[in-house]
């Protein structure tokens, strides 16, 4: 069974490492990358291409709605939550 590759994006260190701290409790699911801001995101999201973005909506600069824009621009079934 092939795992659920995951980017994780939050502005806030301690809410990116209990997200990836519940995450890793699953067999089933690998976090392959973390962004600290929606600019991240993007790249990130190109470059790992990820199946599951989970996407903060309120971070300086480049909010998680303006990078959901961005990358499903880029790739339109990507799956952001």
């Amino acid at each position: 069974m092939n795992s659920i590759r995951v980017l994780i994006a939050d502005d806030h260190a301690i809410v990116r490492d209990g997200v990836r701290a519940l995450l890793a409790l699953s067999e089933d699911i690998t976090v392959v990358g973390e962004a600290a801001n929606g600019q991240q995101a993007v790249e990130l999201a190109r470059a790992l291409r990820p199946d599951v973005i989970l996407m903060d909506i309120a971070m300086p600069g480049l909010g998680g709605l303006e990078a959901t824009i961005e990358i499903r621009k880029d790739n339109p079934e990507a799956r952001i939550l």
